[in-house]
């Protein structure tokens, strides 16, 4: 009950929309455990949209000079960038009409977004936003080269998921804990500014009470 306190005060409310002079990483993931008993093609999951700020490393050039003068070939990517802001909201599915408010409630006009090819995000220069679709003809594993920053991220809250939670959260509450993985996540490089973000916001938020939380009736605030 006191977690879940905490966890209502992970949003902050006049928090900033992310991108600007920065690209945009954008795409969706399957969250949760292994169906049983729903039959084949049939699955459990949540939907999650994550969008991730890419960001030059400070000392970029010096790594790729380094690079260059021990190897032959390009340098990788990761080598030279990293996740900045992060932003993760459970959706019903990538269909759903929650796809393009995530967008523009999050991503600053104006910024340049990365996506793969799917249709829905063909109307992002019609509201404002670079784009630059990434289509790689249904072969996920093209896919890691393009858009490696989101899938990192992904890939980290499902093995944070998985070993704090043990896999299991029930999905009225998965929002409370994407929550929880992007307060931590924006904060990383400052852990006393978390510690004391948290206290501030916990002071002047709203939190479920009991009946509210374990009735269903509570609706966690989306990141």
């Amino acid at each position: 009950m006191i977690l879940h306190k905490l966890l209502a005060s992970m949003v902050r409310p006049e928090r900033d929309s992310i991108g600007g002079e920065y690209p945009v990483e954008l795409d969706e993931a399957f969250i949760g455990g292994k169906a049983r008993g729903v039959g084949s093609g049939h699955h459990l999951m949540a939907t999650v949209m994550g969008a991730v700020e890419v960001r030059p490393r400070k000392d970029a050039e010096d790594r790729a000079a380094k690079h260059c003068q021990a190897h032959e070939g390009g340098i990788p990517l990761k080598k030279l960038v990293y996740a900045g802001r992060l932003r993760l909201r459970m959706i019903e599915s990538r269909h759903s009409p929650e796809l393009i408010p995530f967008i523009t409630e999050n991503v600053t006009q104006g910024s340049l977004i990365r996506t793969d090819g799917f249709a829905r995000y063909q109307c992002l220069p019609d509201l404002g936003y670079r784009h630059d679709p990434m289509v790689v003809s249904g072969d996920p594993e093209k896919l890691d080269a393009p858009l490696p920053m989101i899938h990192l991220v992904f890939s980290n809250l499902k093995t944070w998921i998985l070993g704090t939670h043990h896999g299991r959260i029930e999905p009225h509450h998965l929002q409370a804990y994407l929550n929880e993985y992007v307060f931590r996540f924006n904060r990383r490089f400052y852990p006393m500014t978390a510690f004391n973000s948290i206290l501030g916001l916990a002071a002047r938020s709203v939190s479920p009470t009991y009946e509210q939380l374990y009735s269903g009736t509570w609706r966690h605030p989306a990141s």
